[in-house]
């Protein structure tokens, strides 16, 4: 089974990892990882026009936002976790469409069965889940549109689900805006649609870099909000003997609670890499 992805700085020579991933990705959980991009497209779409009608459900806003991070870089290389999410993003776009479907009703409106990703329907088992990812995937929308239309469409993409990860680690800290929740099922909507030309494209990444300093706003809020302003703090980089538990990533939460547990266990906690920040974290 081949792969194709190129979402990060690690990939293999600069251009694709091809056959394994060199962040430890394998085929079967890249095509997973495809679908589930495509199945949130299909969510947004339907939420995307809901909300032109005034429908909004938080739960579908948080579910995008956590399936595109669960597709980032060594996030999730769980095939059974990402088959829960699919089947789970299923029911959500279900549950778009009708909520789509009776803010129609109620505007007098007659509602528009959507086609793509919003049509998608589940696999019965996980190779066959794995197989649909392999059909929507980024070699066969190069294949499909080309190297330059394909590739911006990636920015974009890449782009949300960095944002996704802000965003969602802000709301999980209580705080959230919904108009981020309506951009992203915007900009999903709009991938999830059949044409684009590059400069459509173009012009739409940079939007996604707008909504990706507003999520960085947003976790920023939430982020001092819950653990004060950070100041400057030395760092000891030299190591101590003993078991160890290392954290990356950038969720202060989760390192906060590891913090706790592993009070007075004589266990020690090392961070690298963006959750340096953290140490200038006084609360």
């Amino acid at each position: 089974m081949s792969m194709f992805c190129y979402q990060c700085e690690q990939t293999a020579g600069g251009t694709g990892c091809t056959n394994f991933g060199v962040c430890g990705k394998d085929p079967a959980t890249a095509a997973l990882q495809d679908l589930l991009v495509h199945a949130a497209k299909g969510v947004a779409m339907y939420a995307h026009r809901g909300r032109q009608l005034d429908a909004r459900d938080r739960d579908v806003d948080i579910f995008v936002l956590e399936a595109l991070f669960s597709t980032v870089t060594n996030v999730n290389f769980d095939p059974q976790r990402l088959e829960e999410l699919l089947r789970r993003a299923a029911r959500m776009r279900d549950r778009a469409r009708s909520a789509y479907e009776r803010a129609c009703r109620s505007a007098g409106r007659e509602p528009v069965a959507l086609a793509g990703p919003a049509d998608w329907q589940p696999a019965d088992d996980l190779d066959g889940l794995v197989r649909q990812g392999q059909e929507v995937g980024m070699a066969r929308r190069i294949a499909t549109v080309g190297e330059d239309v394909a590739g911006l469409e990636a920015l974009i993409l890449f782009g949300l689900k960095g944002a996704a990860a802000y965003a969602d680690h802000a709301q999980i800290l209580g705080v959230e805006d919904d108009e981020v929740y309506g951009a992203f099922h915007e900009l999903l909507s709009y991938l999830g649609s059949d044409e684009h030309t590059a400069d459509e494209l173009t012009a739409t990444a940079l939007r996604v870099g707008e909504l990706n300093l507003k999520a960085m706003e947003l976790l920023d809020r939430a982020n001092t909000g819950a653990f004060g302003q950070p100041v400057p703090t030395p760092v000891r980089i030299t190591p101590v003997a003993g078991k160890a538990i290392v954290v990356s990533g950038h969720d202060l939460k989760d390192l906060a609670a590891l913090l706790e547990q592993t009070e007075g266990t004589g266990i020690n906690v090392y961070t690298h890499g963006e959750m340096l920040p953290a140490h200038g974290y006084l609360g």
